[in-house]
């Protein structure tokens, strides 16, 4: 079946079948604003001024249905009319086809769409008419000839089609109800028109996908009824997009398309064979029977007691008859689960010794029930369901049988007054009671698409209210009050089907429910669901679970696709409990977290009988097969014809009990589960709430943002909050605003909070809230705070702290929270129910491995510029370390020191894992787990970095840039300038200098134009001059003395020395990668093309985005004019000198340069020169064009002398520069960005 193409006729169709319903409407003079009033009305007439301006004449009929539908407009608004006609429209097109293809049309089997003869356009039905046993009138006859003669073939399509439509009305009326009405009015459709729906459908959609006789997985006439569940789920996924998109509650209108998502084949089998199907064989044996049903799962051997309680149940179900099994889905959508338990019903029927055209009948009328709180869907479901009977019993169709699937319906529009007409032939006391129960089945259904088959019907006399609405009285009270009693009568009869079907219980419930956090759902729902499922709450199909089990009859059984969060998080603990106490779980498949495509979160699927029995259930656990659920699918057959493989477990849920958080741990073993016998984290640390700013992009910045000397613990504290998968060390780069002002904010806004003053710059655990993985713990010190996302606990002993930080970072921790826990969200709760034994805490060689880690990842981490303890670029440090390997230091090879720095990262890595793994060893032989775990780590599990050539080499060209701007510096380790004035650390000499020198220094000459470097015991001499106005030029060709790439070369040669500058050069430039003929022409390209998104880059955090801490002055595409500045160094002089003392001087080289191309053109006779210069002149042309608009903005924004706040951070202070406006003639203004885009 091509989804795909199923997927986009459904979304087109849809936008196709609206637009043309609304230009259909505009034609009668309706619109979206209006709907105008006739302009001219005669006794059997009315004149109407359409959208477009014409006039429209309607007869008596048409005004009618006009006026009906102008009344649907002003009770429910435009919208909503316009999108039920549409899919009414779809739905009965797609019935069409579906008949048509299987030929099952009625009354006469003729095609109305397509043709049964190949590439012939034409339907059938526009051939053959009128020669069809149609019964057509001499008007429609005279019609359709002259349509015919007169070409007007859509005209002739159209007519027929309505005319089928109302034939089947005959036989299918629960979806095609009498045209007779506004949608007759609406209907647009062609065959000639290949962009219209018929043809859409017929040629986008193969006709196998809505042939039964295609065969399924088995090489059976299965049927392709899945088709039409398809078609629902994706005319749908615009308005879900649509609703999901909204900040705004969603509403009841809107609930159908937000939670339908349609249930995969083999799933839809797996439920009904080991719900419906389990019931039957357990009380009546028969292997041949089970063998049809591929995804039946067997019973679990028990022990003998457990067997005879089995035995008594299944007693009571060999009293079971076929036509006594009652099935819903009570939130049927598209029926599939319908269809399928049809299949298995007739299985059973003629196992019991039935005709198939009998059991078709008996299955409609006493096995099979649906509801759903969508008319569409129940449309569709009615339809799947008589298609599935038609396969059975040709004649189902003319039989009169309706099947009892619903859409839950409203009481609030009924005239209760009327009530009283009601009831002729009771007695007093009948009616009495009638009315009574009446009111009150009323009273429960108003509102009733708010809460849909959730609610909860009182199980009324059904027969008596069934008699009550049957016969009236109205002989002798003919008045106003009875004036559509009939109607009123109807509606009732609806209701009280609608009431039976949700107050009685059923057998089997199988059902896929709704997902949908309660918080998005709108208040009536909400309330209703705080009052009737309190307990189970988080999401509606939690509610939906409880109530499957409420309406299922003792020992019945219940089957669901659900997500899996109930089995493991916190918010349905009670969930856990009401199933464990309540029901016992029978089977049940774990899916892969990302498997069903179609969904947005994790699910598995499950069946339970109703009652608890101390029983093992089976279970699969299939979350380490990738691949969608092709492979899930094949997963699950392997198991079921082979309980021996590795992801097949048996289990008793009452063993659940004993862990804490009882969540669904079927794959436990003893040992593991003995492991819970022992102390808990919680007994060695604590946690009381977290720091929450309520707005973290006032209160959060990364730390690099800040000014250094503001960060401390009374104004940007350092702060903990989680970040990427790295253990024992790492990820503080966050800082969090601590002044007196913010924590009076925390204290007292609603949403903001802050932990006692006892847990503030506390030693302590951390981890990341939310993970991609498994979670990954790091020592909180004594020096930083922890937000939200940063989960934190604190040990009451503090010589602990070393041994849970190692259990908690080993692989049998790993598997306890994989137990607790198994989804990407790890709460405090999670880690203090982890159980730890007491011979842990005084292991000395624990501690001491972990203390080494610490240092082992500390020292990766600050290897790097992002660490606030970052000292000096290990391609430099390395120099020091290995004075024997590079004595000459004015010949120092770059590539011997990536050589020495790759050893040392391997030496790092190596011992780390070496120390993981012993951990491991040591804490799974504490724990006797030596069956069930091994010690060994991944490499990929190792968190700290191993040498790479690329990356390694753009963080020393970040290094370099950052020593021009004065962050750093050759002659100081770490951070120099972040936040102060130039001056405070750097002066150049205007003058010579002599006696006692700057700053107390010995006296000395200072030659005039050198840079020197202020230290506590007096001044020294830069052995790298930083950048004296904070602004370093980007060209593609060298117009300026600081040039960034002269400026990095002569960095290079200072640091490796002169004599292998060059060598260095290439190794640099090959490392980079990108284009050039030369090493200085490569390393240009990349300070012109990558470099800053690599800052960029580097400098950004998950969740934070990017801040960088070098900006941009770009012109754009035409690289006319590229400058760094330091956002550090920033002021307000400085966008006027990029602009006076950089941006023109480019300019004026760039025309220089463009004259001299030009001489060459006009003088040179190299036929390659002058092409040569050509390309050169319309480069510079471009170039000088770009840079005219930007000088153009970066005027503006140079006269505002903008001031920079840096607690702002860099988002806010970015933002100052972009999107300045540019006049242009007789155009709209241009908006310019100074700043390259981050």
């Amino acid at each position: 079946m091509n989804k795909n193409a199923i997927k986009k006729f459904a979304i087109d169709a849809r936008n196709k079948l609206i637009a043309s319903v609304t230009d259909k409407a505009g034609m009668l003079g309706i619109t979206p604003d209006n709907c105008s009033e006739a302009i001219t009305k005669g006794a059997d007439f009315e004149v109407y001024k359409t959208a477009a301006g014409t006039e429209v004449t309607l007869n008596k009929k048409q005004c009618e249905q006009r006026r009906k539908l102008v009344d649907q407009i002003y009770a429910r608004g435009f919208e909503a009319v316009v999108e039920e006609v549409a899919y009414t429209w779809f739905n009965r097109i797609c019935a069409i086809r579906f008949m048509e293809v299987n030929d099952y049309m009625y009354p006469v089997r003729v095609r109305v769409l397509s043709s049964e003869k190949e590439g012939k356009n034409e339907p059938d039905v526009v051939t053959m008419a009128p020669d069809i046993d149609w019964d057509f009138t001499d008007k429609e006859r005279e019609e359709i000839i002259d349509a015919k003669m007169n070409n007007r073939l859509d005209d002739l399509f159209r007519m027929l089609f309505i005319k089928q439509c109302n034939l089947l009305h005959e036989v299918l009326p629960g979806l095609f109800e009498e045209t007779e009405d506004y949608t007759e009015m609406l209907l647009n459709i062609s065959f000639t028109n290949e962009d219209d729906v018929i043809r859409m459908l017929v040629d986008g959609i193969d006709e196998k996908d809505f042939n039964i006789a295609t065969v399924d997985e088995d090489g059976k006439a299965a049927g392709q009824v899945e088709i039409i569940g398809w078609l629902y789920q994706y005319y749908n996924t615009e308005p879900k997009n649509k609703a999901f998109a909204k900040k705004a509650k969603i509403t009841k209108e809107e609930v159908p398309a937000v939670t339908q998502l349609f249930t995969p084949d083999w799933i839809v089998r797996y439920m009904v064979e080991n719900s419906l199907g389990r019931m039957w064989v357990e009380g009546h044996p028969d292997d041949e029977l089970k063998s049809k049903w591929k995804y039946y799962l067997d019973e679990a051997e028990q022990k003998e007691s457990v067997q005879q309680e089995l035995d008594k149940i299944k007693a009571e179900y060999a009293t079971l008859k076929p036509e006594d099994i009652k099935l819903i889905d009570p939130c049927m959508g598209s029926g599939h689960i319908l269809v399928y338990a049809f299949d298995v019903f007739m299985q059973i029927y003629e196992n019991a010794g039935w005709s198939q055209r009998d059991a078709a009948q008996s299955i409609i009328q006493n096995n099979i029930y649906g509801l759903d709180i969508d008319d569409r869907a129940a449309q569709l479901s009615y339809f799947a369901v008589l298609m599935k009977a038609r396969q059975y019993d040709r004649r189902i169709l003319t039989r009169g049988i309706e099947p009892n699937v619903y859409a839950v319906q409203e009481s609030n529009g009924i005239n209760r007054g009327q009530l009283k007409y009601f009831g002729a032939g009771l007695t007093d006391a009948e009616k009495n009671a009638a009315v009574s129960q009446m009111e009150g089945l009323l009273n429960t259904l108003n509102d009733a698409k708010e809460y849909g088959s959730l609610l909860n019907v009182e199980d009324y006399d059904w027969e008596l209210l069934e008699k009550f609405v049957e016969n009236t009285d109205t002989e002798s009270q003919i008045s106003f009050d009875t004036f559509g009693l009939d109607e009123t009568a109807e509606q009732l009869k609806q209701l009280i089907k609608i009431g039976k079907v949700m107050a009685q219980k059923y057998e089997i419930v199988a059902t896929n429910p709704p997902y949908a956090g309660m918080s998005k759902m709108n208040s009536k729902l909400n309330q209703y669901v705080q009052d009737n499922y309190l307990d189970y709450k988080s999401d509606m199909f939690s509610a939906f679970m409880v109530k499957a089990s409420r309406i299922t009859i003792r020992n019945g059984f219940c089957a669901f696709l659900t997500p899996y969060v109930w089995m493991f998080i916190q918010s349905y603990e009670k969930m856990r409990h009401y199933l464990y106490n309540n029901t016992t779980i029978e089977t049940l498949i774990q899916f892969e977290y990302s498997a069903f495509e179609e969904a947005t979160v994790p699910i598995c699927t499950f069946a339970f009988r109703n009652t608890k029995v101390n029983k093992k259930g089976c279970y699969l656990r299939l979350v380490n097969f990738r691949g969608g659920m092709e492979i899930q699918k094949r997963k699950t057959i392997e198991a079921i014809d082979n309980h021996k493989c590795d992801y097949f477990y048996t289990a008793n849920q009452m063993d659940f009990l004993k862990i804490p958080g009882i969540p669904v741990a079927y794959w436990i073993s003893k040992n593991m589960l003995k492991v819970f016998e022992n102390i808990y984290i919680s007994d060695l640390a604590i946690s009381n709430g977290q720091n929450i700013t309520g707005n973290n992009n006032i209160y959060i910045r990364l730390f690099w943002e800040v000014e250094l000397n503001k960060i401390n613990s009374n104004y940007w504290a350092k702060c903990a909050r989680g970040g990427g998968y790295r253990r024992y060390y790492g990820n503080d780069v966050n800082v969090i605003l601590w002044t007196s002002e913010a924590k009076s904010h925390y204290r007292t806004d609603s949403i903001a909070r802050i932990v006692p003053e006892y847990l503030q710059f506390k030693e302590g655990i951390t981890w990341s809230y939310i993970t991609s993985s498994i979670p990954s713990f790091r020592k909180l010190w004594n020096y930083e705070l922890f937000e939200k996302a940063g989960t934190s606990i604190f040990i009451k002993d503090e010589n602990v702290l070393n041994p849970l930080l190692g259990l908690l970072n080993s692989i049998v921790a790993k598997e306890i929270l994989n137990i607790i826990n198994p989804t990407i969200n790890f709460q405090v709760r999670d880690i203090l129910s982890i159980p730890i034994k007491e011979e842990i805490l005084s292991n000395h060689n624990i501690s001491m491995l972990v203390d080494e880690n610490i240092s082992i990842t500390k020292n990766d981490w600050d290897s790097f510029e992002t660490s606030w303890d970052f000292k000096c670029h290990p391609l430099i440090s390395v120099i020091a370390q290995n004075r024997v390997l590079f004595d000459n230091t004015t010949d120092i090879d770059l590539a011997e020191c990536y050589t020495c720095w790759e050893n040392e990262c391997n030496e790092r890595f190596n011992q780390l894992k070496a120390n993981e793994e012993e951990l491991n060893r040591i804490f799974i032989d504490i724990y006797g787990l030596q069956d069930e775990l091994t010690p060994e780590v991944e490499d990929k599990d190792v968190t700290v970095r191993k040498a790479d050539l690329q990356r390694d080499i753009k963080s020393l060209v970040s290094y370099a840039v950052g020593c021009m701007f004065g962050r750093y510096s050759l002659d100081e380790e770490g951070l120099v300038l972040a936040g102060q004035p130039f001056e405070a650390h750097f002066f150049e000499a205007s003058a010579p200098v002599c006696g006692t020198g700057f700053a107390g220094a010995p006296g000395a000459s200072v030659p005039i134009g050198e840079f020197y470097y202020k230290t506590d015991e007096g001044v020294k001499k830069c052995t790298y001059n930083p950048d004296k106005d904070n602004i370093i030029p980007i060209c593609d060709e060298e117009y300026f003395s600081d040039d960034i790439v002269s400026r990095f070369c002569e960095w290079v040669k200072i640091v490796y020395g002169e004599k292998s500058l060059e060598t260095n050069l290439d190794f640099i430039a090959k490392a980079l990668g990108n284009k050039g003929n030369t090493s200085r022409e490569v390393i240009r390209n990349y300070f012109l093309n990558d470099f800053f998104k690599d800052h960029c880059n580097t400098y950004s955090v998950t969740g934070s985005g990017k801040r960088p801490i070098y900006w941009l002055f770009d012109s754009g595409k035409q690289n006319g004019f590229k400058a760094l500045i330091y956002m550090h160094r920033y002021d307000a002089d400085t966008v006027g000198r990029v602009r006076t003392d950089y941006l023109h001087e480019a300019q004026k080289y760039v025309e220089t340069a463009m004259q001299s191309a030009q001489y060459t053109i006009d003088n040179a006779t190299s036929a390659s020169e002058k092409s040569k210069a050509t390309k050169a002149v319309t480069k510079y042309t471009k170039q000088l064009a770009e840079m005219k608009i930007y000088d153009e903005a970066i005027a503006h924004v140079a006269n505002q002398r903008i001031e920079i706040d840096l607690d702002d951070g860099v988002k806010v202070n970015y933002a100052k520069f972009q999107g300045v406006e540019v006049a242009q003639e007789g155009k709209k203004a241009l908006k310019v960005d100074l700043l390259a885009k981050i």
